[in-house]
């Protein structure tokens, strides 16, 4: 069944058999119809089948809700509508396993997603720079970006080609409020900024009716959405064999440890990061066990032998 007909049979089904009120079957519909969206920009074109949808597929969505600012109650409202809607058509045997069962919110305090290590990224960048489609020099830069400069995906995704200086290596990043900052990138994402602008972009803009300046496009050559951003990183993290679930946010983290980690000061991170308040930017201060380690090891004098 398509999706128009499944999510009829559930309105149906709160209106008669619920007797849910008609502002709350407009709520249902509503977060139902927001689901649909993500998949659809998410996707390469086809049709969504709400039947195939699994956990990883609900978790992505989650993330995505929760970088583009939806406060808590409203995305556990939406969380709360969807496992209902699956409840509704596991029990009618629509579907085998409900995707959003398992689901967990971020509770007050939690702390930003966990970042990646060495190895994790390596994998990532691998699977990318085997890749020499179109879509992979696309998606080589944009992994590039994200942990390269530490831009939110909804920044990512809202690049234009006029903010990039490739003369200065520099990107000016419009983040929230629409405060402005300029970013650095090193030479790995100079030389995949290069590549794409020249073998894949034109290709791929060339592909739509409608001419744009956004850096990222997608396969039909229209400006690459945040959630279409994070569906790529879920197949990429597919291909690299990685069974924790990935968000760009990590990245944006993993940037800011990094630099930490090598000495970097907290007020330098903060400017590139745009955080207004260096509070917010204290949360990055952790660091990984092994550099605890290797600093104990070298400054400590009774630690080896």
């Amino acid at each position: 069944m398509d999706t128009a007909t499944l999510t009829g049979l559930f309105l149906d089904y709160l209106r008669v058999e619920r007797q849910y009120s008609e502002d709350t079957q407009k709520a249902y519909q509503s977060d139902i119809t927001e689901f649909v969206g993500f998949l659809t920009d998410s996707g390469d074109g086809k049709p969504v089948d709400l039947t195939t949808i699994d956990q990883y597929d609900a978790r992505v969505f989650l993330s995505m809700l929760y970088e583009k600012g939806d406060v808590s109650r409203t995305i556990a409202r939406k969380v709360s509508s969807l496992r209902a809607f699956y409840r509704f058509l596991e029990r009618n045997a629509v579907v085998t396993t409900n995707p959003f069962a398992g689901v967990q919110l971020k509770k007050a305090g939690q702390h930003l997603p966990r970042y990646f290590y060495e190895k994790e990224l390596n994998k990532l960048f691998d699977v990318v720079m085997a890749d020499t489609s179109m879509l992979g020099l696309r998606n080589r830069l944009l992994l590039e970006i994200l942990y390269g400069t530490g831009a939110r995906v909804s920044e990512a995704a809202g690049l234009t080609l006029g903010m990039l200086d490739q003369t200065a290596r520099v990107i000016t990043i419009t983040g929230k409020g629409n405060k402005t900052r300029i970013v650095p990138y090193g030479q790995y994402a100079a030389d995949a900024l290069a590549s794409y602008l020249r073998d894949a972009r034109p290709q791929l803009l060339a592909k739509s009716q409608v001419m744009h300046d956004k850096l990222f496009v997608n396969q039909r050559g229209q400006a690459l959405t945040a959630s279409g951003i994070e569906y790529i990183l879920k197949q990429l993290a597919k291909k690299a064999g990685l069974t924790q679930m990935i968000s760009a946010h990590m990245f944006r983290h993993t940037y800011a440890t990094d630099m930490l980690n090598n000495g970097a000061d907290l007020r330098t991170v903060q400017q590139l990061l745009g955080h207004s308040s260096l509070s917010t930017t204290q949360i990055y201060t952790h660091v990984t066990t092994d550099a605890l380690q290797k600093s104990y090891r070298d400054f400590f004098p009774r630690a080896t032998e």
